[in-house]
Formats: C-alpha cells, sequence, structure tokens
C-alpha cells in the first residue's frame, strides 16, 4: 500500500474525529417555559422534547416562571439565534400583552421567530371546594350578592386565564377577586385547598380532578363543548355571550434563519403531524396543528388585530 491512501485515511479519521468531538461539545436543544412544572405548558414543552429527542438528540426543558412567561420569553430573545434555545408557550403573552400591558419589554413580533404552531384550545370555568356554585348560573348569582368577594386564580397576571375572567365579568355583569400565581400547578393546589374559589384555565389540566369530583368544571370557553367533559356546556349555552380560544407554538429569537430554522420547523411539523402524537394532543383536549413557520406568523399577525379591540373595551391595563 503506498503512503498517499495511507495519509488521506489517517487525515480521513482524523476529520471524522474533530466532527464527533464538535458534536459532542455541542450543547443540548434548550427548550425554554415560562411557569412551573406540573402546568399545561410544561406538559405539552416535554411531550414536544420527547418526540424531537430522535433528531435533536438531549434536549432540556428548562422552566423560567415569571411575569406570566415575560422572564423565559427575554431569556429567548437575548439568546443566540442558532436553533439551540427556543420555547414553547400559550399564545397569550405573544397577541395579548401588547395590549394589556402599559410597557411591554419585547416585541412579539420583531423580537422573535415564529417556528411552528403546536395546537388550539379552549379554557374551562373551574369551582372548586371553597364556592357551593355547582353551575355558572350559581357562580354569577353569588358574585353578584357579593361583588369582589369570588376569588379565582390564574397563572399570572396578564396572561390568558386572566383575560378569560375579566372577559367573563364584562359579558356576565359580575366583579371578581384575581389572585395570581406562578403557573397552572400552583393555581390548582390553591384551588384544591380551598384558598380559591375559581380558576379559569385549560381544560386539560383540571379535566380528570372534575372526574373524581374534587373540583367542577362549569362551562367551557370555546364554540363547542369539550371531548373531555362533554357534559358542561359552553358559556354561550349557559347564556354568558363569550366565547375564546388560544394556542400554543415555539418560537425562536428573532434573526433565526436557514438551515437552524429549517430543521426545526420541519422537525416540529412531522412530530405534530403523527397520528400517535395527534393522539396524544387530543386526549388533552387540544385540536393538533403542526403549522410551519410563516402559518404561524400569520395566525399570530391575525390574533394580534382580533384581540385589540376586546381588551381596550374592558379597559385591562397592567404596568
Amino acid at each position: 500500500m503506498s503512503f498517499l491512501p495511507q495519509r488521506l485515511i489517517a487525515l480521513a479519521l482524523l476529520a471524522g474525529l474533530a466532527t464527533l468531538a464538535q458534536a459532542q461539545d455541542k450543547p443540548p436543544l434548550r427548550i425554554l417555559v415560562g411557569f412551573a412544572p406540573g402546568g399545561s405548558a410544561d406538559v405539552l414543552a416535554r411531550m414536544v422534547a420527547d418526540g424531537l429527542r430522535e433528531d435533536f438528540g438531549p434536549i432540556v426543558v428548562d422552566n423560567k416562571p415569571g411575569a406570566g412567561g415575560r422572564v423565559a420569553l427575554n431569556l429567548v430573545k437575548a439568546a443566540k439565534p442558532d436553533g439551540q434555545t427556543v420555547i414553547v408557550l400559550p399564545s397569550g403573552p405573544m397577541v395579548l400583552f401588547p395590549h394589556v400591558y402599559k410597557k411591554l419589554d419585547y416585541d412579539p413580533v420583531r423580537d422573535f421567530t415564529p417556528v411552528s404552531q403546536i395546537a388550539r384550545f379552549q379554557f374551562g370555568v373551574v369551582a372548586g371546594p371553597a364556592t357551593t356554585a355547582k353551575t355558572l348560573a350559581e357562580m354569577i348569582a353569588l358574585a353578584k350578592a357579593k361583588p369582589g368577594v369570588s376569588s379565582y386564580g390564574t397563572p399570572g397576571a396578564g396572561t390568558l386565564p386572566h383575560f378569560m375572567g375579566v372577559l367573563m365579568e364584562q359579558s356576565s355583569g359580575i366583579t371578581l377577586n384575581h389572585v395570581p400565581f406562578q403557573g397552572g400547578a400552583p393555581a390548582n393546589n390553591a384551588l384544591l385547598g380551598g384558598h380559591i374559589d375559581y380558576k379559569f384555565d385549560v381544560v386539560s389540566e383540571t379535566a380528570e380532578l372534575h372526574r373524581s369530583g374534587k373540583v367542577r368544571i362549569i362551562g367551557v370557553t370555546g364554540g363547542q363543548r369539550d371531548p373531555q367533559v362533554p357534559e358542561v356546556p359552553t358559556l354561550k349555552e349557559a347564556g354568558v355571550n363569550m366565547e375564546a380560544t388560544a394556542w400554543f407554538a415555539m418560537y425562536g429569537p428573532a434573526g433565526l434563519q436557514g438551515a437552524a430554522l429549517a430543521r426545526l420547523e420541519r422537525a416540529m411539523m412531522k412530530l405534530v403531524r403523527d397520528p400517535a402524537m395527534q393522539a396524544k394532543l387530543r386526549a388533552l383536549g387540544y385540536d393538533p396543528i403542526g403549522s410551519g413557520s410563516a402559518d404561524l406568523a400569520a395566525a399570530q399577525k391575525v390574533d394580534l388585530a382580533r384581540w385589540e379591540k376586546p381588551i381596550k373595551a374592558t379597559g385591562v391595563q397592567l404596568d
């Protein structure tokens, strides 16, 4: 064997080892969640992480609760646009917060790159053991009798559940006491412990507790009944003129483009459109979407415009 082929083989081996070392040195994909572990955003992010590991290898789900998800969003905003840091979050911070907060420390369009819309969902009005209300009519009657006394918990001020509560007040002519928490799980614990009367949150988070009789879902916010709790009426069926849904999506920092964005986009579309994943999402009460970056950007634009008028009509403004 001549020296040249041996030299080429040695160089190829060295190049292969260098590539392997670089791959090993590459940090794991980091999926940020702006809420405490155990809530709906956290559960969904971990489902996504499990589904992406085949294509991405090690993945870290990093919970950074606080400020209704803004703590985690600002970490993504400051991250390098290399495809290694993303966030899975509900739509509120991207379509409601710009209308709700007087001063928002990020721009939902300029500071982030849409990756994929994962699924749509609706909320439930959940009554806990601290209240005697078994129906929406009873809840409204109690609230009207003692304005501002009945309390409801949410994952944070200015979040989607908070705004659902505000819409409920405006639509039914009642006044409730809002109690914000750092995530859906702490709000659930407070509800079960009798520290708050109600909770506005994703149906999947309390469907099992409803079936076991520990809490009562007395209404859902979508246009149709939720298949997880088909016996529960929509708000409109119960006489409250209100209908609202939301969605979960994945975003990266501004400037995420090219191969890094394409890799995430393809992987998310493949994952969410897989029949097994769709079955898991539907079991949680979600309507699977699995869109690409452009479609998520379009959906965000529509909802930004859609929510502006009703939010301003309520007069809700947070610092």
